[in-house]
Protein backbone atom coordinates (compact mmCIF):
# COMPACT_ATOMS: atom_id res chain seq x y z
CA UNK A 1 0.00 0.00 0.00
CA UNK A 2 1.05 3.63 -0.29
CA UNK A 3 1.94 6.44 2.11
CA UNK A 4 1.88 9.83 0.37
CA UNK A 5 2.23 8.01 -2.93
CA UNK A 6 5.18 5.81 -1.89
CA UNK A 7 4.56 2.05 -1.62
CA UNK A 8 5.41 0.43 1.71
CA UNK A 9 5.20 -2.89 3.43
CA UNK A 10 4.95 -2.83 7.20
CA UNK A 11 8.22 -4.74 7.67
CA UNK A 12 11.26 -5.13 5.44
CA UNK A 13 15.00 -5.80 5.47
CA UNK A 14 17.16 -2.70 5.84
CA UNK A 15 19.81 -1.76 3.32
CA UNK A 16 22.45 -3.73 5.21
CA UNK A 17 20.32 -6.86 4.51
CA UNK A 18 20.35 -8.18 8.09
CA UNK A 19 18.55 -5.63 10.30
CA UNK A 20 14.84 -5.07 9.77
CA UNK A 21 12.80 -1.90 9.55
CA UNK A 22 9.22 -1.32 10.66
CA UNK A 23 6.65 1.46 10.85
CA UNK A 24 6.21 2.53 14.49
CA UNK A 25 2.43 2.33 14.69
CA UNK A 26 2.32 3.95 18.12
CA UNK A 27 3.30 7.24 16.43
CA UNK A 28 0.42 7.20 13.92
CA UNK A 29 -1.59 9.09 12.80
CA UNK A 30 0.38 12.17 13.82
CA UNK A 31 3.85 11.09 12.72
CA UNK A 32 5.13 8.53 10.21
CA UNK A 33 8.24 7.03 11.81
CA UNK A 34 10.40 4.14 10.56
CA UNK A 35 12.44 2.26 13.18
CA UNK A 36 15.35 -0.11 12.64
CA UNK A 37 15.42 -3.28 14.75
CA UNK A 38 18.87 -4.83 15.11
CA UNK A 39 18.58 -7.55 17.75
CA UNK A 40 16.23 -9.93 19.52
CA UNK A 41 15.53 -7.60 22.44
CA UNK A 42 14.40 -4.80 20.13
CA UNK A 43 12.05 -7.14 18.27
CA UNK A 44 10.53 -8.34 21.55
CA UNK A 45 9.94 -4.74 22.59
CA UNK A 46 8.42 -3.89 19.22
CA UNK A 47 5.88 -6.72 19.54
CA UNK A 48 5.14 -6.32 23.24
CA UNK A 49 4.77 -2.52 23.11
CA UNK A 50 2.76 -2.69 19.87
CA UNK A 51 5.09 -0.81 17.58
CA UNK A 52 3.88 -3.62 15.34
CA UNK A 53 0.51 -5.27 15.92
CA UNK A 54 -2.09 -7.37 14.15
CA UNK A 55 -1.82 -11.15 14.18
CA UNK A 56 -0.29 -11.63 10.69
CA UNK A 57 2.29 -8.86 11.20
CA UNK A 58 3.17 -10.17 14.66
CA UNK A 59 3.86 -13.56 13.06
CA UNK A 60 6.07 -12.08 10.34
CA UNK A 61 7.91 -9.92 12.88
CA UNK A 62 8.52 -12.93 15.11
CA UNK A 63 9.97 -14.80 12.12
CA UNK A 64 12.37 -11.96 11.43
CA UNK A 65 13.09 -11.82 15.16
CA UNK A 66 14.28 -15.43 15.00
CA UNK A 67 16.49 -14.50 12.05
CA UNK A 68 18.00 -11.58 13.97
CA UNK A 69 18.58 -13.89 16.93
CA UNK A 70 20.45 -16.35 14.68
CA UNK A 71 22.51 -13.44 13.36
CA UNK A 72 23.68 -12.88 16.93
CA UNK A 73 23.76 -16.39 18.42
CA UNK A 74 22.94 -19.45 16.32
CA UNK A 75 23.73 -21.99 19.02
CA UNK A 76 21.12 -24.37 20.43
CA UNK A 77 20.89 -22.19 23.53
CA UNK A 78 20.45 -19.09 21.35
CA UNK A 79 17.65 -20.75 19.41
CA UNK A 80 15.82 -21.83 22.55
CA UNK A 81 16.24 -18.41 24.14
CA UNK A 82 14.89 -16.63 21.05
CA UNK A 83 11.84 -18.88 20.88
CA UNK A 84 11.01 -18.46 24.56
CA UNK A 85 11.46 -14.69 24.66
CA UNK A 86 9.44 -14.05 21.52
CA UNK A 87 6.68 -16.44 22.61
CA UNK A 88 6.15 -14.47 25.81
CA UNK A 89 5.54 -11.12 24.08
CA UNK A 90 1.84 -11.44 23.14
CA UNK A 91 -0.35 -14.38 24.30
CA UNK A 92 -3.46 -14.09 22.11
CA UNK A 93 -2.35 -13.85 18.47
CA UNK A 94 -1.85 -17.43 17.31
CA UNK A 95 0.28 -16.36 14.30
CA UNK A 96 3.09 -15.66 16.77
CA UNK A 97 3.22 -19.29 17.91
CA UNK A 98 2.72 -20.52 14.35
CA UNK A 99 5.69 -18.55 13.02
CA UNK A 100 7.94 -19.51 15.93
CA UNK A 101 7.08 -23.20 15.58
CA UNK A 102 7.69 -22.98 11.84
CA UNK A 103 11.14 -21.43 12.28
CA UNK A 104 12.07 -23.68 15.17
CA UNK A 105 11.23 -26.87 13.27
CA UNK A 106 13.32 -25.62 10.33
CA UNK A 107 16.34 -24.46 12.32
CA UNK A 108 16.63 -27.05 15.09
CA UNK A 109 17.95 -29.91 12.88
CA UNK A 110 20.45 -27.63 11.10
CA UNK A 111 24.04 -27.08 12.17
CA UNK A 112 24.61 -23.68 13.75
CA UNK A 113 26.52 -22.28 10.78
CA UNK A 114 23.51 -22.82 8.49
CA UNK A 115 20.79 -21.40 10.74
CA UNK A 116 21.26 -17.70 10.03
CA UNK A 117 20.76 -17.84 6.26
CA UNK A 118 17.95 -20.39 6.56
CA UNK A 119 16.11 -18.17 9.06
CA UNK A 120 16.30 -15.06 6.91
CA UNK A 121 15.15 -16.99 3.85
CA UNK A 122 12.17 -18.47 5.70
CA UNK A 123 11.20 -15.14 7.28
CA UNK A 124 11.03 -13.55 3.83
CA UNK A 125 8.94 -16.47 2.57
CA UNK A 126 6.49 -16.00 5.46
CA UNK A 127 6.21 -12.28 4.72
CA UNK A 128 5.66 -12.85 0.99
CA UNK A 129 3.10 -15.58 1.68
CA UNK A 130 1.19 -13.22 3.98
CA UNK A 131 0.94 -10.66 1.17
CA UNK A 132 -0.42 -13.29 -1.21
CA UNK A 133 -2.92 -14.63 1.32
CA UNK A 134 -4.23 -11.16 2.14
CA UNK A 135 -4.55 -10.29 -1.53
CA UNK A 136 -6.64 -13.43 -2.04
CA UNK A 137 -8.79 -12.58 0.98
CA UNK A 138 -9.37 -9.24 -0.72
CA UNK A 139 -10.46 -10.90 -3.95
CA UNK A 140 -13.00 -13.16 -2.25
CA UNK A 141 -14.27 -10.42 0.03
CA UNK A 142 -14.64 -7.99 -2.85
CA UNK A 143 -17.28 -10.29 -4.30
CA UNK A 144 -19.34 -9.89 -1.11
CA UNK A 145 -19.13 -6.10 -1.30
CA UNK A 146 -19.99 -6.17 -4.98
CA UNK A 147 -23.00 -8.41 -4.30
CA UNK A 148 -24.23 -5.97 -1.65
CA UNK A 149 -23.82 -3.12 -4.14
CA UNK A 150 -25.83 -4.94 -6.81
CA UNK A 151 -28.51 -5.79 -4.26
CA UNK A 152 -28.93 -2.08 -3.53
CA UNK A 153 -29.26 -1.26 -7.22
CA UNK A 154 -25.64 -0.12 -7.78
CA UNK A 155 -25.99 3.29 -6.11
CA UNK A 156 -23.29 5.93 -6.46
CA UNK A 157 -21.39 7.15 -3.43
CA UNK A 158 -23.67 10.20 -3.34
CA UNK A 159 -26.66 7.84 -3.31
CA UNK A 160 -25.22 5.84 -0.44
CA UNK A 161 -22.89 3.35 -2.13
CA UNK A 162 -21.99 0.32 -0.05
CA UNK A 163 -21.47 0.94 3.66
CA UNK A 164 -19.11 -1.37 5.52
CA UNK A 165 -18.51 -1.23 9.28
CA UNK A 166 -15.21 -2.44 10.67
CA UNK A 167 -13.69 -2.60 14.15
CA UNK A 168 -10.10 -1.98 15.25
CA UNK A 169 -7.45 -2.15 12.52
CA UNK A 170 -7.25 -5.14 10.19
CA UNK A 171 -5.75 -3.30 7.25
CA UNK A 172 -2.28 -3.35 5.74
CA UNK A 173 -0.86 -2.01 9.01
CA UNK A 174 -1.94 -5.25 10.71
CA UNK A 175 -0.35 -7.47 8.07
CA UNK A 176 2.65 -7.27 5.75
CA UNK A 177 0.46 -5.72 3.04
CA UNK A 178 -3.20 -5.44 1.92
CA UNK A 179 -4.73 -6.40 5.27
CA UNK A 180 -7.48 -8.89 6.14
CA UNK A 181 -10.78 -7.09 6.83
CA UNK A 182 -9.74 -4.07 4.77
CA UNK A 183 -8.33 -6.00 1.81
CA UNK A 184 -11.82 -6.54 0.32
CA UNK A 185 -12.52 -2.83 0.75
CA UNK A 186 -9.32 -1.84 -1.05
CA UNK A 187 -10.02 -4.30 -3.86
CA UNK A 188 -13.60 -3.00 -4.24
CA UNK A 189 -12.45 0.61 -4.20
CA UNK A 190 -9.73 -0.12 -6.77
CA UNK A 191 -12.27 -1.41 -9.31
CA UNK A 192 -14.61 1.53 -8.84
CA UNK A 193 -17.23 0.14 -6.46
CA UNK A 194 -18.38 3.12 -4.34
CA UNK A 195 -17.59 1.87 -0.86
CA UNK A 196 -17.75 3.90 2.36
CA UNK A 197 -16.37 2.62 5.68
CA UNK A 198 -17.73 3.25 9.16
CA UNK A 199 -14.62 3.17 11.36
CA UNK A 200 -15.10 2.30 15.03
CA UNK A 201 -12.69 4.37 17.12
CA UNK A 202 -11.85 1.15 19.04
CA UNK A 203 -11.02 2.09 22.57
CA UNK A 204 -8.84 1.80 24.53
CA UNK A 205 -5.99 2.23 22.03
CA UNK A 206 -8.11 3.94 19.35
CA UNK A 207 -6.65 1.76 16.61
CA UNK A 208 -9.64 2.41 14.39
CA UNK A 209 -9.47 6.17 14.70
CA UNK A 210 -5.68 6.40 14.59
CA UNK A 211 -4.76 3.57 12.19
CA UNK A 212 -7.73 2.43 10.09
CA UNK A 213 -8.92 5.94 9.26
CA UNK A 214 -5.34 6.97 8.50
CA UNK A 215 -4.61 4.16 6.06
CA UNK A 216 -8.02 4.38 4.37
CA UNK A 217 -7.41 8.09 3.90
CA UNK A 218 -3.96 7.46 2.44
CA UNK A 219 -5.59 5.19 -0.15
CA UNK A 220 -8.49 7.54 -0.86
CA UNK A 221 -11.27 5.35 0.56
CA UNK A 222 -14.17 7.43 1.99
CA UNK A 223 -14.60 6.76 5.70
CA UNK A 224 -16.26 8.15 8.80
CA UNK A 225 -15.03 7.62 12.37
CA UNK A 226 -17.70 6.78 14.94
CA UNK A 227 -17.52 6.09 18.65
CA UNK A 228 -17.63 2.40 19.47
CA UNK A 229 -21.13 2.57 20.94
CA UNK A 230 -22.64 4.07 17.77
CA UNK A 231 -22.46 0.82 15.80
CA UNK A 232 -25.79 -0.55 16.96
CA UNK A 233 -27.55 2.75 16.27
CA UNK A 234 -26.42 3.04 12.67
CA UNK A 235 -27.30 -0.62 12.03
CA UNK A 236 -30.80 -0.01 13.40
CA UNK A 237 -31.24 2.80 10.90
CA UNK A 238 -30.13 0.82 7.85
CA UNK A 239 -26.81 2.61 7.48
CA UNK A 240 -24.64 -0.55 7.39
CA UNK A 241 -24.76 -3.10 4.56
CA UNK A 242 -22.23 -5.51 6.01
CA UNK A 243 -19.59 -5.75 8.73
CA UNK A 244 -16.08 -7.04 8.10
CA UNK A 245 -13.60 -7.44 10.96
CA UNK A 246 -10.30 -9.21 11.46
CA UNK A 247 -9.22 -11.76 14.04
CA UNK A 248 -6.17 -12.56 16.15
CA UNK A 249 -7.18 -16.18 16.63
CA UNK A 250 -10.02 -18.23 15.21
CA UNK A 251 -10.94 -21.53 16.80
CA UNK A 252 -11.36 -24.56 14.55
CA UNK A 253 -15.07 -24.41 15.45
CA UNK A 254 -15.41 -20.92 13.93
CA UNK A 255 -15.39 -18.89 17.16
CA UNK A 256 -13.53 -15.65 16.51
CA UNK A 257 -11.23 -13.75 18.88
CA UNK A 258 -10.70 -10.11 17.95
CA UNK A 259 -10.20 -6.71 19.54
CA UNK A 260 -12.42 -6.02 22.52
CA UNK A 261 -15.83 -4.77 21.38
CA UNK A 262 -16.12 -7.06 18.35
CA UNK A 263 -18.62 -9.31 20.13
CA UNK A 264 -20.94 -6.35 20.76
CA UNK A 265 -20.84 -5.42 17.06
CA UNK A 266 -21.70 -8.99 16.13
CA UNK A 267 -24.67 -8.97 18.50
CA UNK A 268 -25.95 -5.73 16.99
CA UNK A 269 -25.45 -7.06 13.47
CA UNK A 270 -27.33 -10.25 14.30
CA UNK A 271 -30.23 -8.28 15.80
CA UNK A 272 -30.49 -6.10 12.69
CA UNK A 273 -29.94 -8.78 10.01
CA UNK A 274 -26.63 -7.24 8.93
CA UNK A 275 -24.13 -9.81 7.55
CA UNK A 276 -21.08 -10.15 9.79
CA UNK A 277 -17.90 -11.41 8.11
CA UNK A 278 -14.40 -12.07 9.40
CA UNK A 279 -11.28 -11.85 7.22
CA UNK A 280 -8.45 -14.21 8.17
CA UNK A 281 -5.43 -15.94 6.67
CA UNK A 282 -5.17 -19.63 7.52
CA UNK A 283 -2.26 -19.26 10.00
CA UNK A 284 -4.74 -17.41 12.24
CA UNK A 285 -6.80 -20.60 12.66
CA UNK A 286 -6.02 -22.52 15.83
CA UNK A 287 -6.90 -26.09 14.98
CA UNK A 288 -6.27 -27.20 18.58
CA UNK A 289 -9.20 -25.20 20.01
CA UNK A 290 -12.92 -25.87 19.66
CA UNK A 291 -14.41 -23.66 22.36
CA UNK A 292 -13.03 -20.20 21.69
CA UNK A 293 -14.88 -18.52 24.55
CA UNK A 294 -13.40 -20.92 27.11
CA UNK A 295 -9.99 -21.78 25.69
CA UNK A 296 -8.56 -18.75 23.86
CA UNK A 297 -6.34 -16.79 26.29
CA UNK A 298 -7.40 -13.14 26.61
CA UNK A 299 -4.55 -10.70 27.05
CA UNK A 300 -4.92 -8.12 29.82
CA UNK A 301 -2.79 -5.10 29.07
CA UNK A 302 -1.43 -2.13 30.98
CA UNK A 303 -4.23 -0.03 32.46
CA UNK A 304 -2.48 3.11 31.18
CA UNK A 305 -4.17 2.32 27.87
CA UNK A 306 -7.48 3.06 29.60
CA UNK A 307 -6.49 5.88 31.91
CA UNK A 308 -4.66 8.02 29.34
CA UNK A 309 -5.09 9.05 25.71
CA UNK A 310 -2.58 10.35 23.19
CA UNK A 311 -3.43 13.32 21.01
CA UNK A 312 -2.07 16.42 19.33
CA UNK A 313 -2.60 19.65 21.26
CA UNK A 314 -3.52 22.94 19.61
CA UNK A 315 0.13 23.98 19.73
CA UNK A 316 1.08 20.92 17.67
CA UNK A 317 2.63 18.95 20.52
CA UNK A 318 1.73 15.26 20.76
CA UNK A 319 1.05 14.37 24.39
CA UNK A 320 -0.63 11.91 26.74
CA UNK A 321 -3.45 13.18 28.94
CA UNK A 322 -5.19 11.47 31.86
CA UNK A 323 -8.94 10.95 31.43
CA UNK A 324 -9.90 9.25 34.72
CA UNK A 325 -9.90 10.25 38.39
CA UNK A 326 -6.65 9.74 40.27
CA UNK A 327 -6.51 6.24 41.70
CA UNK A 328 -9.37 4.91 39.59
CA UNK A 329 -9.49 1.11 39.34
CA UNK A 330 -9.43 -0.21 35.77
CA UNK A 331 -9.38 -3.52 33.90
CA UNK A 332 -7.99 -3.69 30.39
CA UNK A 333 -9.19 -6.80 28.52
CA UNK A 334 -7.66 -6.55 25.06
CA UNK A 335 -9.85 -9.07 23.20
CA UNK A 336 -13.21 -10.79 23.25
CA UNK A 337 -14.58 -13.86 21.49
CA UNK A 338 -17.51 -13.79 19.07
CA UNK A 339 -19.33 -17.16 19.02
CA UNK A 340 -19.60 -18.79 15.61
CA UNK A 341 -23.42 -18.52 15.62
CA UNK A 342 -23.04 -14.76 15.12
CA UNK A 343 -20.59 -15.03 12.19
CA UNK A 344 -22.05 -15.05 8.68
CA UNK A 345 -18.85 -16.26 7.06
CA UNK A 346 -15.07 -16.50 7.30
CA UNK A 347 -13.20 -14.92 4.38
CA UNK A 348 -9.98 -16.87 3.85
CA UNK A 349 -7.37 -17.03 1.11
CA UNK A 350 -9.15 -20.12 -0.27
CA UNK A 351 -12.68 -18.77 -0.25
CA UNK A 352 -15.55 -17.92 2.09
CA UNK A 353 -16.35 -20.57 4.68
CA UNK A 354 -19.20 -20.99 7.09
CA UNK A 355 -18.04 -20.48 10.68
CA UNK A 356 -17.68 -24.13 11.64
CA UNK A 357 -15.10 -26.89 11.76
CA UNK A 358 -16.84 -28.55 8.84
CA UNK A 359 -16.71 -25.39 6.76
CA UNK A 360 -13.06 -24.69 7.49
CA UNK A 361 -12.11 -28.32 6.94
CA UNK A 362 -13.55 -28.22 3.43
CA UNK A 363 -11.20 -25.37 2.55
CA UNK A 364 -8.23 -26.70 4.51
CA UNK A 365 -8.51 -30.51 4.46
CA UNK A 366 -4.83 -30.91 5.31
CA UNK A 367 -5.65 -29.66 8.83
CA UNK A 368 -9.00 -31.43 9.27
CA UNK A 369 -7.49 -34.28 11.28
Amino acid sequence: MKVKGTPYRTIWLSENAWAIEIIDQTKLPHDFVVIRLQNLSEVCTAIRDMWVRGAPLIGATAAYGMALAMHGDASDAGLENAYDRLYETRPTAVNLRWALDDLNSLLEPLPADQRRNAAYKRALEIADADVEMCSSIGDYGKELIEAAWFKKGKPSLEQGGVNVLTHCNAGWLATVDWGTALAPIYKAHNVGIPVHVWVDETRPRNQGASLTAWELGQHGVPNTIIVDNAGGHIMQHGMVDLCIVGTDRTAASGDVCNKIGTYLKALAAHDNDVPFYVGLPSPTIDWTIDDGVKDIPIEQRDTMEITAMTGRASNGEVMDVSIVPDGAKTANYAFDVTPRRLVTGLITERGVSEASREGLSKLFPEFSN
